[in-house]
C-alpha cells in the first residue's frame, strides 16, 4: 500500500492525539508513505501552536520536532511542481478546499492510486470523489 499523509495526520506520528495509534499502523503497513514539502512547515507550526496553547510540554515539543527530522528522509517528499499547484487550483474551485487542502489533494493524486491518509472530513470527501482510498 502507498499512504499519503495529509498533515494533519502526519503531526499524529508526533503528538499523542486521538488517531496516533491507527496513523502509526498505517505507516508501518504501508510500502512507503509520502507527504507534500508543505507537510514540514505545516507540522512545525502545528507543534509551536500546540506548545504555545499548553497541549505540549516544552519537553514533549523538542521531542516532536526532533522526531520529524529524524523521519523525514524516510518519507517520499512530493514537491509542488506547476503542474501540482495547478491541479491543486482547480481541485480547491471543484471542491472548496483551502490552498494547502487542495496541494495535499493534488500531489496525493500525483502519485496515482493511493491511499489518503487525513483527519479533515472535507478534505477526505474531496478525495474520495476524486477516487482516492481514505484512511
Amino acid at each position: 500500500m502507498i499512504l499519503y499523509l495529509e498533515t494533519s495526520r502526519l503531526v499524529k506520528l508526533y503528538v499523542e492525539e486521538a488517531g496516533s495509534e491507527k496513523t502509526s499502523r498505517l505507516v508501518e503497513e504501508a510500502e512507503f508513505s509520502a507527504t507534500s514539502i508543505v507537510s514540514y512547515v505545516e507540522a512545525r507550526a502545528a507543534f509551536s501552536r500546540k506548545r504555545r496553547d499548553g497541549g505540549l510540554t516544552e519537553r514533549e515539543y523538542r521531542a516532536a520536532k526532533t522526531g520529524l527530522d529524524e523521519d523525514w528522509d524516510h518519507f517520499i517528499v512530493l514537491r509542488a511542481t506547476m503542474d501540482v499547484v495547478r491541479e491543486g487550483g482547480r481541485l480547491a474551485e471543484k471542491h472548496g478546499l483551502r490552498g494547502f487542502d487542495a496541494l495535499h489533494l493534488a500531489s496525493a493524486l500525483s502519485l496515482g492510486s493511493c491511499h489518503f491518509a487525513s483527519a479533515d472530513v472535507k478534505l477526505k470527501s474531496a478525495a474520495r470523489l476524486e477516487g482516492l482510498t481514505i484512511e
